[in-house]
């Protein structure tokens, strides 16, 4: 028997030692990175552009906080208070409230892809570059597509929204209550009604106003909105926030066909998020670390109150347009009650590369700021006041900063 054990034994050594040969016949032909040997090093900055936003404190230390398994019923708590946060800061009582993994683009996705299915009538408001994302989105779905392009810097009335539901007949109507390319806040009174009235949802983008501005997602009559993590709420990109009402939930619910995303689609979320009962099911593994930095934003602006949180915005912004005025800088949107309080959109003066301010603003102050995006590529400078960044002590920063770059910064003779 110790015979037939060591012949057992020495065969299957040697089996071993073949594995080990072919698991290690190629030599590697990549070396190791030499930067990854070098501590990893980051600037410290204010981050005044439309975001991402500084973290406060309490958000960057929740960043560090032990690992724990993404389906433990320590993080499944966390998960219950993060969707209580995201109801109390939406101003909703919808159960299918919940975190997508995945940045604002992945938000618009979750709720075009699964509200939208093929020759579906989908009418945008396009005054600024989500509007026409959203269409993008929505032309590989294969709705049927109708943009209610408006020059940007402007903002729709009830009136022109009311002509395109009666033309139209959509399923689904968008608009941005923030655009973020043009400085515009959108009035949202009104259009939910509206829209039910000709039996037509509505869906709202609020990631670059959510905390910063009014909005009252029940209240305003709105069907589904969406929000993300980088802006006022000062967590880390990555992750946003849903919500769909009982109507919207009968649209995905009763599709005849599946949405064309299996990663974003709501009926499996809604079941990783505990908004289906008490039973929850895998789906993916969710960013823990990410849901912490979530919840503790969550919490301060609780802490706060939304009230308080939109006050402050109001107040820091007033300060930074006043200064902004005085130096003689125009405003890209001409009707002051429409210009967005977290973002503030200025014409480039006159002469100047606004690649050379931005530059000279980061360079010589360690403060960002940004150029335009989409259609006011070129045209503006974007100064953004979200959240934790948005006080009085940082307008004085920036506007130091800004005045010493158009003294500096060279002018082109026109």
């Amino acid at each position: 028997m110790f015979r037939m054990l060591a012949k057992a034994s020495v065969t299957l050594d040697s089996r071993a030692a073949g594995w080990i040969q072919t698991m290690g016949s190629h030599q590697l032909l990549v070396p190791p990175p030499e930067a990854l040997s070098k501590p990893l090093s980051v600037p410290t900055r204010l981050l005044l552009s439309p975001g991402p936003s500084n973290l406060a404190p309490r958000v960057l230390a929740a960043g560090s906080l032990r690992m724990i398994g993404h389906m433990q019923k320590e993080m499944l708590q966390i998960m219950e208070e993060i969707k209580q946060g995201i109801q109390y800061v939406f101003q909703t009582r919808n159960p299918l409230t919940l975190v997508v993994s995945g940045s604002g683009h992945c938000a618009m996705e979750t709720a075009l892809f699964n509200l939208l299915e093929p020759g579906d009538s989908f009418l945008i408001g396009t005054n600024g570059i989500w509007g026409m994302r959203a269409a993008e989105i929505a032309d590989r779905i294969g709705a049927r597509v109708h943009q209610m392009i408006k020059k940007p810097g402007e903002h729709y009335t009830l009136q022109e929204v009311e002509e395109g539901l009666a033309q139209h007949k959509p399923v689904l109507l968008f608009l941005a209550h923030g655009e973020s390319s043009t400085g515009v806040v959108q009035p949202l009174d009104g259009f939910g009604e509206l829209c039910h009235r000709y039996q037509c949802l509505f869906l709202v983008d609020s990631v670059a106003s959510l905390g910063g501005v009014p909005i009252y997602m029940d209240q305003q009559g709105i069907d589904i909105m969406y929000a993300s993590s980088q802006k006022v709420l000062n967590a880390p990109p990555g992750i946003s926030l849903i919500s769909f009402n009982d109507k919207a939930k009968f649209k995905v619910y009763s599709r005849k066909t599946k949405p064309v995303s299996f990663y974003t689609d709501i009926k499996y979320l809604a079941k990783l998020w505990g908004c289906e009962g008490k039973t929850r099911v895998i789906h993916h593994t969710t960013p823990v670390t990410s849901l912490y930095c979530l919840r503790e934003s969550l919490a301060l602006i609780a802490e706060q109150g939304l009230e308080n949180c939109w006050r402050r915005h109001r107040e820091a912004t007033a300060h930074l347009h006043k200064h902004l005025q005085e130096m003689g800088l125009k405003f890209f949107v001409k009707d002051p009650e429409i210009r967005l309080p977290t973002i503030t959109t200025v014409i480039v003066p006159a002469g100047y590369n606004w690649r050379d301010i931005v530059s000279y603003v980061l360079d010589h102050f360690s403060i960002e700021i940004s150029g335009g995006l989409g259609p006011t590529e070129e045209k503006v400078l974007r100064i953004g006041l979200l959240g934790y960044n948005a006080t009085t002590e940082n307008v004085d920063r920036v506007v130091e900063a800004l005045r010493e770059a158009l003294q500096r910064c060279p002018k082109n003779k026109l």
